[in-house]
């Protein structure tokens, strides 16, 4: 998970494990959420959206050209919230 504000600090870095995601985000007030769309993404989405969030599904199309080093999911996460703010600010 990578969360910035709305200049662009980061607020948040950390690896949560599926079973958690629900909890923490019940306790996060409601707030844009980048995913990346599967399979799942559609799920994952209803049930951010049911706390208040604004979900923003991003195609990985969007994301790839904002992973700046090697694919993994600190950087992939990086790379979706960076896609979301600057697809949002145009």
């Amino acid at each position: 998970m990578h969360g910035v504000d709305a200049a662009g600090q980061v607020l948040v870095r950390r690896q949560l494990k599926r079973r958690h995601v629900l909890a923490f985000f019940q306790k996060v007030p409601p707030c844009l959420v980048g995913i990346e769309a599967c399979a799942s993404s559609h799920h994952w989405s209803r049930e951010l959206q049911a706390f208040g969030h604004t979900v923003r599904l991003m195609p990985p199309a969007y994301v790839k050209p904002y992973v700046k080093r090697q694919k993994n999911d600190a950087t992939d996460a990086e790379a979706i919230c960076e896609a979301v703010t600057s697809i949002l600010g145009k």
